[in-house]
């Protein structure tokens, strides 16, 4: 990213889709479709009292033209609101398990990697998560040569057991029995502390489980996390054992990072994975 040169025109994203003033601008530039499919998802989950999003200010092609954020510390405070944020952003539901922002189709992306699509509605959270999450990025994992023989055995037998329903469990309870609005790649790094509170940055949206997100938040720690939780259940309240679950959500992005950086985090994978074997 660097500062916007002020010499290309875009065109404006709906204003009022956002909140709070924009003092500067940052170019980000990818491909087309991962900045059409990035744009679709800052809309998407820009919804009402929901986590703060950061502002798209105009989209031309693979060129994505945002605010820049301020950074600042982050507080206590500014974590609970992060966390009721999230609740109302989840609770804005989508149309199925893996279904993609509105007005985009086809498959995502998640770093540099392929996030499948499904092309037909899938019934449960368990057969999505296996087929659509697991698999795809285990067996590129495996073909890298980044997880053992044991190790892909293991991940195999954790994923027979999620994609059967064994494992399924409910949604938070503002979100019913559907798919969350889940922001997708929702790790420290993409959580950006201003003066004004948190921003979520480069989404990879989608419709899933809301346990996913935050198990994320977890994967690699993040500021006040007791308190992002904490905010989080006086909107919506997580089901029982939810901490006991941290570890299933974190098998796909684990696996993910296994793909892209290597063999640490495919034995990290299926330290997991064992327990769900």
């Amino acid at each position: 990213m660097r500062t916007l040169s002020g010499k290309k025109s875009f065109p404006q994203a709906p204003e009022h889709a956002y909140r709070g003033d924009v003092d500067d601008v940052w170019v980000k530039r990818t491909t087309t479709d991962a900045a059409q499919r990035e744009a679709a998802g800052l809309r998407w989950l820009a919804v009402r009292k929901g986590a703060r999003i950061v502002h798209l200010l105009g989209l031309n092609r693979g060129t994505l033209r945002l605010e820049r954020v301020v950074c600042a510390p982050a507080t206590p405070r500014a974590a609970r609101e992060l966390g009721r944020g999230l609740a109302r952003m989840h609770a804005a539901g989508a149309a199925g398990w893996g279904a993609p922002p509105e007005g985009t189709e086809g498959d995502g992306t998640i770093g540099r990697t392929t996030m499948r699509t499904p092309e037909e509605k899938v019934a449960s959270w368990g057969e999505f998560y296996a087929g659509y999450r697991i698999e795809p990025h285990l067996r590129a994992a495996a073909d890298s040569g980044v997880l053992t023989p044991r190790g892909v055995e293991t991940i195999e037998q954790a994923m027979s057991r999620i994609g059967s329903g064994e494992l399924d469990h409910p949604q938070p309870s503002a979100i019913g029995a559907g798919a969350a609005r889940l922001h997708g790649d929702l790790w420290n790094g993409n959580v950006m502390w201003s003066k004004r509170g948190a921003i979520l940055i480069d989404p990879a949206a989608h419709g899933g489980h809301a346990e996913t997100d935050l198990a994320m938040l977890h994967l690699f720690g993040a500021p006040f996390l007791d308190d992002i939780i904490g905010g989080y259940q006086e909107v919506s309240q997580l089901a029982d054992g939810w901490r006991d679950r941290v570890a299933l959500h974190q098998l796909w992005p684990l696996l993910v990072h296994a793909e892209l950086f290597g063999p640490d985090y495919g034995a990290r994978a299926e330290a997991v994975a064992a327990r769900y074997a």
